[in-house]
């Protein structure tokens, strides 16, 4: 039987927390953004980017999962801190490099509304002031200050990846988190049961929790 490898290419504040907690009480072992110290043995690894081990891999072997065998998923593989803007889930080499390398490997997308995930992306810390001041892939420096323009980039990046995958390709699911079959649909989808499914690391302003169900890529 071939090993279950998850990777979601979902953007910040589209779930992606809650996705790692799901994977991680059905026994999985799940890289977050960033490796944690109690998470590896090997010194290489610990408080390493996914995102850095991914290109690492990439480069070096042409398979960006090279560097992260200890790992059955992950639940987010961006960051943006400094002057350090890295998105893999946007790169489509990476990505055809991983379904080349590991044509088992069940790809996820985890998404809300639009307006939602735009909408939390303004609310949280300093988001949307470092967005504006990086170079991402569809947002170039000096833009997401408008919901508008946060949210023209948020739905480019999921139709590109149903570009990649087709609608209906059964290595990939667009996950909406708040969907009330979210949790069969992935469990359906991964082959597994998920016995949590919930909401992690919420925003802590109320007003910006939620939004409407609206503005589908």
């Amino acid at each position: 039987m071939s090993r279950l490898r998850v990777i979601n290419l979902g953007l910040p504040k589209s779930g992606t927390t809650t996705l790692g907690e799901a994977l991680k009480r059905a026994g999985l072992s799940v890289a977050d953004h960033r490796i944690r110290k109690s998470q590896t043995d090997e010194a290489e690894l610990k408080r390493q980017f996914v995102a850095d081990l991914l290109y690492a891999g990439y480069f070096r072997t042409g398979d960006p999962l090279a560097d992260l065998g200890e790992f059955d998923a992950i639940a987010e593989c961006s960051y943006l801190t400094g002057p350090r803007s890295v998105w893999p889930q946007m790169d489509f080499g990476l990505i055809e490099a991983i379904r080349k390398h590991h044509p088992e490997a069940k790809f996820v997308a985890t998404r809300r509304s639009t307006r939602a995930m735009a909408r939390s992306m303004l609310a949280w810390s300093n988001m949307n002031d470092r967005l504006q001041r990086a170079q991402i892939p569809g947002l170039p420096y000096g833009y997401g200050e408008t919901t508008l323009e946060r949210s023209t980039w948020i739905k480019a990046h999921y139709a590109f990846l149903q570009r990649i995958f087709g609608r209906r390709s059964g290595q990939f699911l667009m996950l909406d988190v708040a969907a009330e079959d979210a949790r069969d649909r992935l469990a359906a989808f991964l082959g597994i049961e998920l016995p949590w499914w919930g909401r992690a690391n919420p925003n802590p302003d109320p007003a910006f929790a939620s939004g409407p169900r609206e503005d589908r890529a």
